[in-house]
């Protein structure tokens, strides 16, 4: 006997018993008998209770079996039966006729369509850039064939206490390691700084960035030469050209052989073009090479020296043999420099070590002589958030299929009920969510081509999209194909699943009221994701905002480098007088160190209390006497340097730092020995920020020069426009150097450079964290379309029974701020976690203080109700009567 009360809520029984059912009773008879059942518990549920309802239902599975349990037929395969022909699900037939469905169900649904294609379009485009970028940083150094086989050669000192670690060596580290080690390594190769060097060939002078190198580098770095050869440089007085400066200088001609003047100095014939080095390379500024000997020669100083071991002020590369094991050649250089140094300089503890090419780029950064990381940092974090990205629009895909599953569940029944399996439905729902990401895919390659100029400005790279590489190709088919089944696996294999009898049953499918929990799960993590890039990409800010106001302790504005040519430097009084005269400049002054960096450090430092093993190495800048009315420092203790004592050339005047350092109660006044020699310290400054924005002022000195220095700090008069004040500074020093570019470089350009790197990575994370709540919003809008017209009787209802307008807007609302404020709830320890680790990396550092948190949050819920409000009020001015006229 049936229950015949229609009015009865529909129960499900325990999945179970359902499993139990279909386990052993036959196939052929199984929808129908399990239709009877499903009535029957939902009567027994009603009147007896689910204990009761449960154990009736388990007897009358074993009741309606056949006398004997026969064994289930294999479950149907993807193929009709043989009498009707066999055909397969991934028939071509079969797939033209699951396309002609799929393009039927997205013109049907346009608005549909449109929050799906647009939603994975952005998804797959923010995931193609961060792939372009990670593809950059990890291939960075690779266009030299031998880059696993190159190494700098970099060491390990005891400086202050501190473990520190440079890349300066002295000249003589290339000859001692070939002479010593020449079996272990293809090549050592000496070099200079990366500098500015002006080139003139007739009435043509350029400024063109480049260094003196030994002459085997171009056979290290497999150069593509396109004249010459890789041996031009053997020529002490020869240079390479990239093609580039060449054209340049040569046009189309030919330009071997060709005669160029270097800093007006001396000549050089152009012996080689080499093809210009790529952007993603560490020598990619390089654009000109000159041989290491030509340095030597134009630098006497160098062989005058005592000790060839006692300055670094050189790089050195090296490309180990073809057999050898890196860390073991590294190794056996260790004492390299400990073994030809002096006992007194043996307290530094100097370690050699090789530091490969394929680290040079993301394990840069060094701290107590440990290799920490560097910007692999931000190669993991950028993968995370495209995955995060893609995955929060794959979740749109989702969410917005199984919020319409309602209207689709019938179509299922009823392709159920006239023989598809279940596998033809679960390729069917496939094929659409991989025609809709082919779609997406192919707006998003238009929305990369938009953005890919802006984005290679911010990310200061020169990435493009490799059109003729077919494994890009292949590539980018994988990535739809896996984005497809990630966004289609959930709706194909839930939708595929509805029971025809279920569905038919009725006049609707009931989902249950645990139907809706995945959705809710997958909005909450969508906006967990969204917050936690909100939440970071402000700490991120303020990071990089709390280092700016930090105290630089002088005045960057108005300020100039200019390098100091000899012309200048020999005529130098005459130079500032003339400049002071006719107003284009408040003050004028040399120094041997900029202001935003340290050129120069030096040790054997001496002084009274000092430990005797206490190895020191202290920034030391040598100025003239007008320094400190230039940059504008601050004088905490004695006294500026004065032309009226006749003392101060060998006196110093040293920061704060340094006299926490030294000890010294009274600084002022104590004698500080250098190299035996005792300078008077007369005055103690506030910290000049010389080096990173991030870390602490290193103990610095300041004394007056005792030759010409290599810059010029001018501070242009503020009275005048920097334009003016410019011309007048140019015209007067072309007096004296009429053949040298005049080239200059603001104080605070420079300094707003060290922050670039940061700026760079908080722009990019504040794009992905607006692309990235801006995916969730458009699925919360598609989400929230399709639960206002799945609650339109329920709002006709309420209104003609009184709500008003703001009732049911709040009604529609509730549910979305809610799952909100959770993802917030979530998002905030998160978020705290990694970004405290963050900041730790930072000495000088901001806090995270809960304002950010709330501010986050707050922005994400009125984000929500903007979205949601659209729908929740077009659903609410709906007239009741045409809501309600079906009933």
């Amino acid at each position: 006997m049936k229950p015949t009360d229609s009015k009865l809520r529909p129960v499900e029984p325990p999945r179970w018993t359902h499993w139990l059912l279909t386990t052993l009773h036959p196939s052929e008879t199984l929808e129908e008998v399990e239709g009877d059942l499903v009535e029957l518990y939902t009567y027994w549920y009603h009147r007896a209770g689910r204990i009761q309802a449960t154990l009736r239902y388990v007897l009358n599975v074993v009741s309606v079996l056949p006398p004997f349990v026969r064994r289930r037929q294999p479950k149907q395969k993807d193929y009709l039966k043989p009498e009707y022909g066999t055909i397969s699900s991934l028939h071509p037939d079969m797939i033209r006729n699951y396309l002609k469905i799929a393009f039927r169900n997205l013109l049907k649904h346009k608005g549909y369509s449109f929050i799906n294609i647009l939603g994975l379009a952005i998804g797959m485009a923010v995931a193609t850039l961060i792939g372009l970028w990670l593809y950059d940083e990890l291939s960075f150094d690779k266009y030299h064939p031998n880059y696993d086989r190159i190494a700098q050669v970099m060491q390990h000192n005891l400086y202050n206490g501190e473990k520190k670690t440079q890349v300066a060596n002295p000249a003589a580290m290339g000859p001692e390691i070939r002479e010593k080690y020449g079996s272990d390594f293809d090549y050592v190769i000496q070099s200079s700084w990366t500098g500015g060097h002006v080139l003139a060939v007739g009435e043509k002078r350029f400024t063109k960035i480049g260094n003196f190198f030994d002459p085997e580098v171009a056979d290290m770095l497999s150069l593509n030469m396109l004249k010459g050869t890789r041996a031009g440089l053997k020529d002490p007085y020869s240079i390479f050209l990239s093609e580039s400066v060449a054209k340049a200088f040569f046009g189309d001609g030919n330009p071997l052989g060709k005669i160029m003047r270097v800093d007006n100095q001396f000549d050089v014939k152009v012996t080689g073009v080499y093809e210009d080095l790529p952007y993603n390379t560490s020598f990619r500024e390089i654009a000109i090479m000159m041989p290491w000997s030509l340095y030597l020669i134009q630098n006497t100083w160098i062989k005058e020296m005592d000790d060839p071991w006692d300055s670094n002020f050189s790089q050195t590369f090296a490309q180990i043999a073809e057999n050898a094991d890196m860390d073991k050649v590294s190794a056996k250089i260790k004492d390299v420099k400990f073994n030809r140094i002096s006992k007194e300089d043996r307290r530094y503890k100097p370690e050699v070590f090789l530091h490969p090419m394929s680290k040079w780029h993301l394990y840069s950064d060094f701290k107590n002589g440990i290799n920490i990381g560097g910007r692999i940092e931000f190669v993991w974090l950028f993968g995370l958030i495209g995955i995060f990205v893609l995955l929060l629009a794959c979740i749109n895909f989702m969410n917005l299929a199984t919020a319409r599953s309602e209207k689709r569940a019938k179509e299922v029944g009823i392709r159920k009920a006239v023989g598809s399996v279940r596998s033809q439905l679960i390729n069917q729902f496939f094929l659409e969510s991989i025609l809709v990401v082919f779609l997406a895919f192919i707006v998003s390659l238009v929305l990369v081509l938009l953005v890919l100029p802006y984005f290679n400005e911010v990310a200061d790279k020169k990435t493009a999209l490799p059109w003729a590489n077919p494994v890009f190709w292949g590539l980018c088919i994988a990535f739809c194909l896996l984005t497809g089944l990630i966004a289609g696996s959930y709706p194909a294999l839930y939708l595929s699943s509805f029971q025809p009898v279920k569905v038919l049953k009725g006049v609707s499918f009931r989902v249950g009221r645990f139907a809706a929990v995945p959705r809710k799960v997958l909005v909450v993590l969508q906006f967990t994701v969204s917050i936690t890039l909100i939440i970071g990409t402000i700490v991120v800010f303020k990071q990089i905002e709390h280092a700016k106001n930090r105290p630089l302790g002088y005045n960057r504005a108005g300020l100039i480098r200019i390098g100091l040519e000899k012309e200048v430097s020999d005529h130098y009084e005459a130079v500032r007088n003339e400049l002071k005269s006719i107003g284009a400049i408040e003050e004028m002054t040399q120094a041997r160190s900029p202001l935003t960096s340290t050129w120069n450090t030096n040790g054997g430092f001496d002084w009274e209390g000092k430990d005797p093993n206490l190895a020191v190495d202290f920034p030391n800048n040598a100025v003239s006497y007008e320094y400190g009315k230039v940059v504008g420092w601050t004088i905490k203790e004695g006294r500026d340097f004065s032309k009226a004592f006749a003392t101060d050339s060998v006196a110093f005047i040293i920061n704060e730092s340094a006299a926490k350092f030294l000890g010294f109660k009274e600084p002022v006044g104590t004698i500080l020995r250098w190299n035996d020699k005792p300078f008077q310290i007369i005055g103690v400054v506030k910290d000049l920020l010389a080096e990173s924005p991030y870390e602490p002022v290193r103990p610095s000195l300041f004394h007056i020069a005792r030759r010409s220095e290599s810059l010029l700090i001018v501070r242009l008069n503020r009275n005048l426009a920097a334009t003016s004040a410019l011309a007048k500074v140019e015209g007067v020093l072309k007096k004296f150097t009429p053949n040298v570019p005049f080239e200059y470089n603001f104080v605070d350009e420079e300094y707003a450079r060290k922050f670039g790197n940061e700026e760079r990575i908080g722009k990019l994370a504040t794009w992905f964290a607006v692309l990235a709540i801006f995916i969730s919003c458009l699925g919360l809008f598609g989400l929230a379309s399709f639960i206002a017209e799945q609650r339109t009787k329920e709002i006709g209802i309420r209104k003609v029974l009184g709500a008003s307008v703001t009732n049911l807007w709040g009604l529609l609302s509730k549910d979305f701020v809610q799952l909100v404020i959770i993802a917030c709830l979530l998002a905030s320890p998160i978020a705290w976690y990694f970004l405290n680790n963050w900041i730790q990396k930072y000495e000088y550092r901001t806090d995270i203080p809960w304002w950010v948190f709330i501010a986050s949050g707050a922005g994400a819920l009125l984000i929500t109700l903007l979205t949601v409000s659209y729908q929740a009020l077009k659903a609410a001015l709906i007239n009741p009567v045409k809501s309600l006229r079906s009933e």
